[in-house]
């Protein structure tokens, strides 16, 4: 892809991180970058520091908002096609509690810019501030995705540091139901491999978050991970005889 062709930009999905918000952006800022804040329902406080923020720096940040609480992936779908809408080529996915490290953002330019059609997805390298519960229980998922692709070549499913090219994922998520809420960041990456795409794994440092404020809900978001991994199982059966093929050929090289 010629660098001219290469047009990426932010996208923070933003739910009432008021605190952290503005050390996020000035963060991603840096790297002269458009940044899309997506405003998923925010209270009213939320709401007048996020539109603070787009008049503040209203050259290169836009502001997104839904009028009711979709939930991450419902407000990522949206930023996403945003973007694409705008002419964008890729889109940077990060959180708004300031757990990604953006010093790590070169790493994820410089992989696409050598495949600019795969997908680059950040796989964590915890700080001491990670939740040991979380830590280990992050490890189930693992399981499931690696039942589920019939691989062991995505590091990471969970982590929502990562570089989409926006046309293939709009299309994608246009032909394929994905989860709106905690169960987005797996499924959608799944969903990527099962259609052929490209996943590069690339390490970035993950800290606790900045506002402590977690919108993970323990029974609704464990429900919806649950029926998600039941129906990419279900989905991987279907695409079994793909799935071992793709296999026998990887395994051959």
């Amino acid at each position: 892809m010629a660098e001219s062709d290469f047009h990426p930009a932010f996208v923070i999905p933003v739910y009432n991180h008021e605190h952290a918000i503005r050390a996020t952006l000035l963060g991603a800022l840096e790297y002269r970058m458009p940044v899309l804040l997506v405003d998923d329902g925010s209270d009213s406080l939320c709401q007048q520091v996020l539109e603070q923020l787009a008049g503040e720096f209203s050259d290169r940040v836009f502001l997104l908002r839904l009028d009711l609480n979709s939930g991450k992936g419902g407000a990522l779908k949206a930023g996403f096609r945003f973007l694409l809408d705008k002419g964008f080529s890729h889109g940077i996915q990060i959180d708004a509690d300031g757990q990604h490290d953006v010093a790590d953002l070169p790493g994820f330019l410089k992989a696409a810019e050598v495949q600019p059609q795969a997908l680059i997805a950040g796989y964590p390298d915890y700080d001491e501030s990670v939740p040991k519960l979380r830590y280990y229980g992050r490890y189930l998922t693992h399981v499931w995705v690696w039942i589920n692709t019939l691989s062991f070549s995505i590091r990471d499913t969970m982590c929502g540091f990562r570089l989409y090219p926006l046309a293939p994922l709009v299309r994608q998520l246009s032909e394929e139901p994905c989860g709106d809420r905690m169960d987005f960041d797996t499924e959608v990456l799944v969903r990527w491999f099962w259609r052929g795409g490209t996943v590069i794994n690339q390490p970035v440092n993950v800290r606790y978050p900045l506002d402590g404020v977690s919108h993970f809900n323990v029974w609704r978001d464990n429900v919806l991970i649950s029926l998600m991994h039941t129906r990419l199982f279900f989905g991987m059966l279907r695409r079994l005889p793909a799935l071992l093929q793709r296999k026998f050929r990887q395994d051959k090289r």
